[in-house]
């Protein structure tokens, strides 16, 4: 460990400053490093064309040290993250998601960072066989891998990553945004739907506006609120479809919402219409808003969800489906009442911020903690 035992060990924390759930992530984990006083951290973003000033000047005006490396190349990026590596010194570096973390590690190696942690947030990325190759030889040089599900872990034992050095850890969310649903009650929110997403080749917004249009074809016409930034060009596609469908009086695109605990609140349904996940966070916000929350049943969805439970799983990329679910909800307001107050329950109950820091916490612990010496030889 680097410098005097008496400072609390320092913890560098390397993601997008694309703002998607590895980024709240990589937050809240800062946050938690702040409020327990056992790490010292660092929040350093690599920056992204949606990168957004505004919401950077909110973190540090909350007092997070954050600090923004180059993203145009990803030489630079490992320049000048080494740079911060050195003036931070960092006993630990953790680098979140892809491809975040194979620049982060040779950041990390070159400036000789003691333990490097990787976090991967997601079921699929997009690993050519030379990314996955790297990936593989800085696993070697990696003390802990952690998958932020299950499936997630799977997915990267199939890769090939040594079992030994990888483990789960759900995410969690700040539940004390949602203390507040029961006086929501289902009965009296809007019976509409929302999904908050950002726009990206990710998420499944097609799917759902092409889903609303057969509802629309079977006389219900239920709202539909999207909230979430993203990339400009999966926003303009989605509008431009949601035009050709002549949905326009029934959806709105809110952008980047700036309370999302009011906005599901204050609506029945929330939909997570996606491609891939790793732990859905938007998806559990809607469990503990206390919406009837309908999803893709892809890795990560299907460990939360328990298909009528707590929600509705749909096949992914199916329109038919997933209207067929959200008919199901509209037209049984009790039966999806059953489902959502099991949905906030399950969501109060396993996906806390709490547990999850926790884990994290306890995990940097136990790697920075001195080898013990070795036995010595009769």
């Amino acid at each position: 460990m680097n410098g005097s035992a008496v400072r609390p060990p320092r913890v560098l924390h390397f993601v997008t400053g694309g703002f998607s759930g590895a980024t709240q992530v990589a937050v809240d984990l800062v946050r938690a490093h702040r409020a327990s006083g056992r790490f010292d951290p660092l929040l350093v973003l690599r920056r992204k064309r949606q990168t957004d000033p505004a919401r950077i000047a909110t973190l540090r005006a909350e007092g997070l040290e954050v600090e923004v490396v180059p993203g145009w190349s990803h030489a630079a990026t490992i320049f000048q993250l080494v740079r911060q590596c050195r003036r931070f010194r960092p006993d630990l570096l953790v680098v979140h998601g892809f491809s975040e973390h194979l620049w982060g590690r040779y950041a990390g190696l070159l400036a000789r960072v003691p333990v490097l942690v990787h976090v991967e947030h997601n079921s699929r990325e997009r690993y050519s066989w030379w990314r996955n190759a790297q990936m593989l030889w800085l696993a070697k040089r990696t003390q802990a891998i952690v998958g932020v599900s299950q499936g997630v872990r799977g997915a990267l034992l199939a890769r090939g990553v040594d079992p030994a050095r990888t483990l789960a850890i759900p995410n969690g969310v700040r539940l004390e945004a949602y203390a507040d649903a029961d006086q929501h009650p289902f009965a009296e929110r809007q019976p509409g739907v929302v999904m908050v997403a950002r726009f990206s080749r990710q998420k499944d917004h097609a799917s759902l506006l092409r889903a609303l249009a057969l509802l629309r074809a079977r006389g219900l016409r239920p709202p539909l609120l999207l909230a979430g930034g993203g990339k400009r060009s999966a926003l303009l596609q989605a509008e431009r479809l949601c035009r050709q469908l002549g949905l326009q009086d029934q959806v709105r695109f809110l952008g980047s919402c700036s309370d999302v605990p009011g906005l599901l609140m204050a609506h029945q349904v929330c939909v997570l219409s996606t491609h891939y996940e790793g732990m859905p966070l938007a998806l559990i916000e809607g469990m503990a808003a206390g919406c009837a929350v309908v999803a893709s049943a892809v890795t990560g969805v299907e460990e939360v969800i328990g298909h009528q439970r707590n929600g509705l799983l749909v096949p992914e990329a199916d329109p038919g489906a997933l209207a067929d679910a959200l008919q199901q909800l509209l037209a049984r307001p009790d039966h999806a009442a059953a489902l959502a107050r099991q949905a906030r329950a399950d969501a109060v109950a396993h996906y806390g911020l709490p547990q999850m820091r926790a884990r994290y916490e306890a995990l940097f612990a136990r790697l920075l903690q001195p080898a013990a010496p070795a036995e010595p030889k009769p």
